[in-house]
């Protein structure tokens, strides 16, 4: 497969086998979210955003895999290492037990992994002094052991925003704010406020700012004479600085600042969940960046392979034993991924091609002008389409399947697009081509 001419070519989809690996899939998988019938064939060819599934259909992936592949399919900088590796068993050892090393020495290894992936993360966060890593299995482990480091450190209180998603363990769980479905009947944490998330000026002025002793909802409730929450009592604060399956909705920068004021005058942990938006997704190493807002906890996961918890040593408890995880720091092939993608987006200047043709990728779709969108918006190579109706925006996603483009849906009525971190310039124009096409099939 050729990337640089490399079309998407369907012919029927889903086809017949693809058909058939869902209709065996869920014998045995318990009811979840399955978009669609499109199954990847990994034995077939696949570079970039381009992948072919089961019945040879040619698709481009605008997905990303919800971004946990932020390098497409088969990127070199990561398969040429893996192609070194001499792959032993296990893969993964009791990471809070024992160390792994891939030969070398812990600066100069022949090949990374957890230690050297640690290494990478607190140079990523040394502009907001974060100096300790704990890894996990995954974006949600990483939040609960966020959740559990802000809680050891006191406070038994937190506050969240409507709109937010932070995962489906039960802790995270307490956290939603995107869906009901998420929550209905489950149990939950104790003590957590849910506050409105402007990502508007009009929001902003509507939902966030008060006439109330503190000017705004939170200020409101921490107001030392006449609020309702004591703020010794907040464990901590967390945020999505873009909420993801709230709609790909970016803070209001004037409401990020009145957060680190709360946070400068009362001590309020902030956490901030870069599970989706971070790792370069938005233009920035972390969509965070792009605020006038100093996080205490970083939540990564997705495009890093394993679940990371980064924060400062004086927020990490210092009893041993208070956070743990048996696979987390020992998944040799998944910090090893974790790494080459960081070193990726360095070495290939990724940032800047998520900008450029983030920028290419909206400004395309706004010159249109179509009646049927109601918004764009996001950052870098996290955007979303808002459609008028919620019928429309399935009609689209289900006419860009069939033309070859996938996407997926997140808010109530949005569509969002998350290329790869190195997608080109002709990539951006196929699949705004398609997206395009989609819109007006749907629409007229």
């Amino acid at each position: 497969m050729d990337r640089a001419t490399v079309e998407p070519e369907v012919e029927t989809i889903p086809g017949e086998r693809a058909r058939q690996w869902a209709k065996y899939h869920h014998e045995f998988a318990a009811p979840s979210t399955y978009v669609y019938e499109f199954v990847w064939d990994t034995s077939a060819d696949a570079i970039g955003p381009f992948c072919i599934d089961v019945d040879g259909n040619v698709l481009l992936d605008f997905t990303s895999h919800v971004a946990a592949a932020p390098l497409g399919y088969n990127n070199p900088a990561i398969r040429e290492k893996l192609r070194e590796f001499d792959l032993v068993d296990p893969l993964k050892i009791a990471g809070q037990d024992f160390y792994v090393s891939n030969g070398g020495s812990p600066e100069d290894p022949d090949l990374p992994g957890p230690t050297q992936l640690m290494d990478r993360l607190v140079a990523m966060t040394d502009h907001y002094d974060m100096d300790r890593v704990f890894l996990s299995n995954s974006g949600a482990e990483a939040v609960e052991n966020a959740i559990k480091i802000c809680y050891a450190a006191g406070g038994h209180r937190a506050f969240t925003f409507d709109g937010g998603f932070h995962g489906r363990t039960l802790g995270a769980l307490s956290l939603n704010r995107s869906k009901a479905v998420h929550r209905r009947g489950f149990p939950e944490i104790p003590g957590v406020v849910s506050v409105p998330f402007p990502s508007s000026r009009d929001a902003y002025e509507r939902r966030w700012l008060t006439d109330g002793p503190g000017g705004n909802v939170v200020a409101d409730s921490l107001h030392p004479e006449r609020g309702v929450i004591d703020p010794d009592e907040v464990a901590f604060l967390i945020l999505e600085p873009i909420q993801g399956e709230g709609g790909y909705r970016p803070a209001y920068p004037e409401f990020a600042r009145d957060l680190e004021a709360l946070r400068e005058r009362y001590d309020l942990k902030i956490v901030a969940d870069e599970i989706q938006s971070g790792l370069g997704r938005t233009g920035e190493l972390w969509a965070v960046d792009h605020l006038d807002l100093t996080p205490d906890v970083i939540t990564a996961g997705k495009g890093l392979r394993v679940g990371a918890t980064i924060s400062r040593s004086d927020v990490f408890p210092e009893r041993t034993g208070r956070i743990s995880s048996t696979w987390g720091a020992g998944d040799v092939i998944a910090a090893m991924q974790g790494v080459l993608t960081i070193d990726a987006i360095h070495e290939e200047n990724l940032l800047a091609n998520v900008r450029e043709r983030g920028e290419q990728l909206r400004s395309r779709l706004e010159e249109h002008d179509l009646e049927a969108i109601v918004d764009i918006r996001g950052r870098g190579l996290m955007l979303a389409v808002e459609f008028d109706t919620k019928a429309r925006r399935e009609a689209v996603l289900e006419a860009a399947f069939e033309r070859g483009l996938l996407t997926l849906g997140c808010g109530y009525k949005t569509l969002r697009l998350l290329p790869p971190l190195d997608v080109t310039e002709r990539e951006i124009d196929l699949g705004v081509d398609l997206l395009l096409e989609s819109i007006e099939a749907v629409t007229t």
